[in-house]
């Protein structure tokens, strides 16, 4: 296994729609194995295949208290979404440090293959159909800060493009 970078916000990577994955094969049964692992590494409880700068359908989730629950969603499409709706606080691993409310439905219904390649439907509510909406954007190429107003979406966006360029100072 190994540790992937993270593409931070807002790298132009970050919009580009994913494809669907082909086979769960070898080659993806690796990107899950290191998807986890950087998920984990980097305290998050979910990462998008598009983060990692793959755009292919594909992400992985873990909500649960004891980091030992991982869920892999391969080609995920949600089936039903609730008609009510919560506004809740989201982060992600790649705008670290910021976080805000989005509106989203508070249960949904999702088909897809798990890492082994075998369908299944997941209903979720709470945090995990929170996670499982908001990597999905990523695999439509959509960063949770565009469903902030402009003005805040431009403050994170000076902030991230400032650190960026302290980091890349000597």
């Amino acid at each position: 296994m190994a540790l992937l970078p993270i593409l931070c916000y807002p790298d132009e990577r970050l919009h580009t729609v994913a494809k669907p994955v082909q086979a769960v094969d070898a080659r993806i049964r690796k990107l899950v194995a290191d998807m986890l692992e950087t998920m984990y590494d980097a305290n998050g409880i979910g990462l998008a295949a598009t983060q990692v700068d793959v755009h292919e359908r594909l992400i992985v989730i873990d909500v649960s208290e004891q980091r030992n629950d991982p869920m892999v969603l391969v080609n995920p499409e949600i089936v039903w979404a609730s008609d009510e709706k919560q506004v809740n606080d989201e982060g992600c691993l790649s705008v670290p440090g910021i976080y805000d409310g989005v509106e989203r439905s508070t249960s949904i219904k999702v088909r897809a293959l798990d890492g082994e390649g075998n369908e299944r439907v997941v209903e979720a509510e709470g945090i995990l159909a929170v996670c499982i909406q908001h990597e999905m954007d990523h695999l439509l190429g959509k960063v949770f800060v565009e469903y902030l107003s402009p003005l805040k979406r431009n403050r994170i966006k000076t902030k991230m493009l400032k650190a960026r360029r302290e980091t890349a100072r000597p």
